[in-house]
């Protein structure tokens, strides 16, 4: 299932967008829910995937250690996608967790025809 393109506008990386750009986009993503306590990405695994919080949270750990908590708005999976193809942490669900997923062929689709999206997950990636 496809989400709905209201629900994307919520999340920050796509709330500037028109609502057209917005149904387009939708439709390369997919609905997922995970349960909490769920591995959605390991470390050191093969990167195909991208994944937007819609709901619920996640923690991201590296050797281990926690480096970080995501909630809503939050995304990852992107620097799998943009540079090796290795997945550089886990990433575990703390609570029910409501996922837009999109594929790799998706998101380079999303880069090319929105660039102004691509460069917000770009300086993101930068960041960490």
């Amino acid at each position: 299932m496809n989400p709905d393109p209201s629900d994307l506008r919520r999340l920050p990386v796509f709330a500037a967008l028109p609502d057209q750009d917005l149904e387009q986009i939708s439709t390369w993503f997919e609905v997922r829910s995970v349960e909490p306590g769920r591995r959605v990405i390991s470390e050191g695994a093969s990167g195909y995937s991208f994944f937007v919080i819609q709901e619920g949270t996640a923690d991201v750990s590296q050797d281990g250690q926690v480096i970080r908590t995501l909630g809503p708005g939050d995304f990852f999976g992107e620097l799998a996608l943009l540079d090796s193809g290795r997945r550089t942490a886990d990433v575990v669900a703390t609570s029910p967790m409501k996922l837009a997923t999109m594929f790799g062929g998706d998101f380079r689709q999303l880069q090319a025809r929105f660039p102004e999206v691509a460069d917000r997950i770009e300086a993101a990636a930068a960041k960490r």
